[in-house]
């Protein structure tokens, strides 16, 4: 999963040449008043894959020709070196290798990769780390490979599990690679996601029935049920195929919704579902309003410091972003999340989550007291689109269900 945009308008980021320059510049006093800093994740981004989905809104590129993964790498320890200054002292607790489709990096790659990341951070003992891999791309020996240097949980872009409708979706891959890449994950990891897509082109309800019980049936720990949109700037988005109605697609999601809970998957944020114990810690912080350093091409950051939240995004074209980290300076954009935005942003995320968060978890993650959106939550609670008591605040079955509108009460002084 890709960190959530910034908001707001960006201003050119600044070259930090020295730890004491950072000192200087995000430890002087500010506006926010952080008794802790939350847990730290590590995103880092492939941005290439074989071809460009025609939903695909990431930033990912087409490999054309030889991919320069040996330069790459180079620039993602150098982003990563020059990164260290921001985050001394702090323990990473996740990591997500995310693309494009990083599994098309080679087995030598990763073991680079992943010693480069021993050596320049303190790594948490149980530290989940994440590689997005997708059929089509899946070797056996290869995947063997990356769980021997240190991967040891895999998302896998399956989107469905249906010939016809993966042609529709552009995918590289049939549905007998499909079930092939499961098996392999099977046979090699303990942990590993699903992504399937549903209200697909000109899917029926049986037929979003089957994607989803063959994945049940390989039991994966964890599975990502995503409805498809048409995002802005895709081929989809211009040429828009026939999609089933909202009615239909109801009707998919309230399947979904018994399949999952009577196979014993908790529903535990908009699209995530899994057996007990294999929640994705890394996208969970995300969502909880914790902090990531991301390094690669258009990879963006949230990190917090005692008086200030920053946001940075990289630069987005792979050559781009080389070319940065070797004029000392990879970062594109760069803001401080202001006071008055830190409700939207953390209500933002935190919303998502079935089961809410605790009333306390607001101002030890803003800084802010609680008491700053308190007009906005009367307003859902008064709609009833939000639950809260002393111990817990989450937003009911209504507000789930129109949590885009839940989500846009807490931007600004609208309530």
């Amino acid at each position: 999963m890709i960190p959530i945009k910034p908001v707001g308008i960006a201003v050119p980021s600044r070259t930090i040449d020295s730890a004491a320059g950072v000192a200087a510049t995000y430890l002087r006093p500010g506006a926010l008043n952080l008794q802790a800093l939350p847990p730290l994740s590590l995103y880092i981004h492939w941005p290439w894959c074989v071809r460009k989905c025609p939903y695909c809104d990431f930033n990912s590129h087409e490999a054309k020709g030889e991919v320069p993964e040996q330069e790459y790498l180079d620039a993602l320890r150098r982003d990563l070196e020059m990164s260290l200054p921001l985050i001394w002292g702090r323990k990473i607790y996740t990591i997500f290798i995310g693309g494009g489709t990083p599994s098309l990096m080679s087995a030598a790659a990763m073991d680079r990769l992943m010693s480069d990341l021993r050596s320049l951070l303190p790594l948490d003992g149980a530290c989940e780390i994440t590689m997005e891999a997708n059929p089509g791309t899946f070797e056996a020996e290869k995947f063997r490979s990356y769980r021997d240097s240190g991967v040891n949980r895999l998302s896998i872009g399956i989107q469905s599990f249906n010939g016809e409708h993966l042609k529709a979706l552009g995918r590289i891959h049939d549905d007998g690679e499909a079930k092939r890449a499961v098996e392999i994950a099977l046979a090699n990891f303990d942990n590993f996601n699903l992504d399937l897509m549903y209200a697909l082109p000109n899917q029926s309800l049986q037929q979003a029935r089957q994607d989803i019980q063959t994945a049940i049936d390989f039991k994966p720990p964890h599975l990502s049920l995503y409805h498809l949109t048409m995002e802005p700037n895709t081929l989809f988005a211009k040429y828009p195929p026939q999609l089933p109605d909202d009615d239909l697609s109801a009707d998919m999601q309230d399947m979904i919704a018994e399949m999952t809970t009577s196979n014993g998957y908790g529903h535990y944020e908009v699209s995530a579902y899994a057996q007990p114990g294999h929640q994705a810690r890394h996208n969970l912080n995300y969502w909880q309003f914790g902090d990531y350093l991301g390094i690669g091409a258009g990879a963006h950051s949230k990190l917090s410091f005692p008086h200030r939240v920053l946001r940075q995004a990289r630069y987005k074209q792979p050559k781009s972003y080389m070319d940065a980290v070797a004029a000392g300076n990879p970062v594109q954009e760069e803001r401080e999340l202001l006071r008055d935005e830190m409700g939207f942003e953390f209500m933002l995320n935190t919303l998502r989550l079935q089961d809410g968060f605790e009333p306390n978890l607001f101002a030890e993650r803003t800084g802010v007291a609680l008491n700053a959106i308190e007009k906005q939550l009367n307003a859902a609670e008064a709609k009833g689109l939000l639950y809260r008591d002393h111990m817990l605040i989450k937003p009911t079955e209504l507000g789930q269900r129109f949590l885009n509108d839940l989500q846009q009460m807490f931007l600004g002084d609208e309530a």
